[in-house]
């Protein structure tokens, strides 16, 4: 039967959670009328209404204590987030992050959602309604949480982005060349900048620090369209999909979700796979005109990706062509369209950065151990930072293994029929081969993987499940069976409570380094605010709040991305050093030396150089004559070099 291709919209959101769905018995035809036998609160397929509609078959009401015990547990559990979130103190954050910081409501209400969550999902004729609000909850525990503690928005890369588009609007046009040295690169994929810029304006903002604090957030819950999409496609029963939506939502520790061009490329590409799997099975008549109409309609989608992500498209080329080379996707046009944009975006705008990275390419192919390595933040110190490591390391074996377990325990129907995703979890690690992006590739091999590997890991957890299209009727001897006992009842509960309450330390468990208190964002803005046109700020490491702006006329120079044997030099003889490495700035520019509190948690969870290390580097540059300070507070200070200092002029 032609399997109705779904558009990201409101209509398509409609028929991802099955309100539009007309029942059938599987993939093969309709069902006969009449509501599904055992009917109960929002029934997938009677006369009672819609799916998810909270009406029993027969257009009863659902009595008092079903809505108890299904609202109950969400209301309970929003409630304690809400006490949690209005309580935290995040002025002095350990080793251990927010994870330590939370109070015990905070941790109760999550296990409450998630129990509540079970509840509600393991019974195969509830509707999708009821998960939804679930996972909603879910969302605003994981992704509204940091948003509402702290008081300035996280990660030193999202102050980076958001100085990229304040340089955007602020000269009005794109500069390709080199004279923005390295940060050229994003004007050479501005797709997403330009979208922010154009935010900003709309809206009246002073800038993109307004709201990329709820970006994660926003994100996360636009994401859940193509992947209800995505496991439709796949299945009937709605237990398995939404608690493959939950296992990926708790697993998606990796936290590039953040205000980033990844971000939204990365549900950009989960959209077209989705329409791709959801037109695999058009019926031959009539076929070609309709293909060439989705693929018409996906080449603003794609252009989106192409134009904002450099990894992004490629990881989509190599999914698409996979998925045709196995006979479940038959058209090469859209392979080909997007190889085409692909190219000349690639052969223009961004030629310049691939004149320089293409050496480097070559020379990290097939390297697989040095592609994967991490670099920054490759031997994290302390104990708060292993525990982190330690958890987002266990939380991802856990979901690998329960994929495993899915697999082989979902049944041969099931195997056969989604055994797509199985291709497309086997796609990223390829990309390993390729390139080490930056030493990201193994995050971003994670990420990939992550939608396709969360169906099969609830497999795992749920009774045998009939394949097919979502929205069935579950008749007779094909419905989903109600999850119950300890081995469908008890233990999945048990195994989502693990790995939701894994997800806080893994994402959160390092917010010392990535937090940026009130107090060091002023002293930063207003060092760059004040420095002449032409100077210099020297730091240990770029994390910090507005370590990029001014890019364009304020050089940075971090020495620990330098040769050890400098950094060597510097903790030997600080000032002296970085005096000499600084002495080239010309009048009327300034060099500046700046010490925060956020560059010595990096350092020190890290384990780049000690605490004691740096704050030696600074109490020696304070000493000197060479310098002065010119500015500090709780959060760190500036010391200026002094123009008798030998400098030029």
């Amino acid at each position: 039967m032609d399997q109705p291709t779904m558009g990201l919209s409101v209509a398509g959101l409609r028929a991802a959670l099955g309100a539009a769905a007309p029942a059938r018995t599987g993939p093969d035809g309709p069902a006969p009328g009449g509501p599904a036998p055992g009917g109960d609160s929002g029934s997938g397929g009677g006369s009672g209404g819609p799916p998810g509609s909270g009406r029993r078959p027969g257009g009863r009401i659902p009595d008092r204590r079903t809505l108890i015990t299904l609202a109950g547990p969400l209301a309970v559990a929003l409630l304690l987030w809400a006490v949690a979130v209005a309580t935290v103190d995040v002025s002095a954050l350990s080793d251990f992050g927010l994870t330590k910081e939370l109070p015990l409501v905070f941790w109760l209400g999550l296990a409450v959602l998630t129990g509540g969550f079970w509840y509600c999902v393991r019974d195969p004729r509830r509707g999708n309604l009821w998960p939804l609000a679930y996972t909603a909850g879910l969302l605003v525990f994981e992704r509204a949480t940091q948003a509402v503690v702290y008081p300035t928005p996280l990660y030193a890369w999202s102050w980076k982005h958001d100085a990229v588009i304040e340089h955007l609007i602020d000269a009005g046009r794109l500069q390709r060349g080199s004279e923005l040295g390295a940060m050229a690169v994003y004007d050479q994929w501005p797709g997403f900048f330009a979208a922010q810029a154009a935010v900003v304006r709309l809206t009246g903002a002073e800038n993109a620090l307004a709201f990329m604090a709820w970006w994660p957030l926003l994100s996360s819950l636009l994401m859940l369209l193509p992947l209800l999409l995505i496991y439709r496609t796949f299945t009937q029963d709605r237990r398995l999909i939404w608690t493959a939506v939950w296992i990926f939502s708790v697993a998606n520790w990796v936290g590039q979700d953040y205000f980033s061009p990844q971000s939204m490329a990365f549900g950009l590409y989960l959209g077209v796979i989705a329409v791709a799997l959801r037109r695999a099975e058009a019926p031959a008549p009539g076929r070609r005109a309709r293909q060439i109409v989705w693929t018409a309609l996906l080449v603003p989608l794609i252009a989106a990706i192409v134009v904002s992500h450099q990894l992004t498209p490629v990881m989509l080329v190599v999914s698409l062509a996979a998925l045709c080379v196995m006979g479940r996707y038959r058209d090469w046009t859209l392979v080909i369209v997007l190889i085409l944009v692909f190219a000349a975006w690639n052969l223009t705008a961004s030629l310049p950065f691939l004149r320089e990275a293409v050496p480097d390419m070559i020379k990290s192919f097939g390297d697989v151990g040095s592609n994967l390595e991490r670099g920054y933040g490759s031997v994290p110190t302390g104990s708060g930072a292993l525990f982190a490591s330690w958890a987002a390391r266990i939380l991802s074996l856990l979901v690998v293994l329960l994929a495993a377990a899915g697999f082989f325990l979902g049944g041969k129907p099931l195997r056969t029929r989604a055994r797509p995703l199985l291709l497309l979890a086997g796609v990223p690690p390829l990309l390993a081969i390729a390139n080490g992006y930056g030493s990201e590739m193994i995050f971003r091999v994670l990420m990939f993987m992550l939608p396709f590997l969360a169906f099969f890991a609830a497999a795992a957890l749920l009774p045998m499940a009939r394949p097919g299209r979502a929205g069935a009727a579950d008749r007779g001897s094909d419905r989903p069976r109600l999850a119950t006992g300890v081995r469908y009842g008890l233990v999945p509960a048990l195994v989502l409570t693990v790995l939701t309450v894994l997800f806080v330390p893994s994402y959160m468990g390092k917010d010392r380094l990535s937090y940026f208190p009130p107090d060091e964002v002023k002293l930063v803005k207003d060092l760059l605010r004040t420095a002449p046109k032409g100077s210099m700020v020297v730091a240990a490491h770029r994390n910090y709040p507005a370590a990029y702006d001014r890019y364009w006329d304020v050089d940075h120079y971090w020495f620990l991305d330098d040769a050890k044997f400098h950094v060597d030099q510097i903790v030997k003889e600080p000032a002296k050093t970085l005096a000499s490495d600084m002495s080239g700035v010309r009048a009327p520019g300034e060099a500046y030396f700046l010490h925060t509190r956020a560059q010595v948690a990096n350092s020190e969870m890290n384990g780049l150089l000690t605490g004691e290390q740096m704050r030696s580097i600074e109490k020696d540059v304070a000493a000197s004559p060479l310098f002065e300070k010119v500015a500090s507070n709780s959060a760190g200070a500036v010391y200026r070099l002094k123009s008798s200092a030998g400098r030029a002029s």
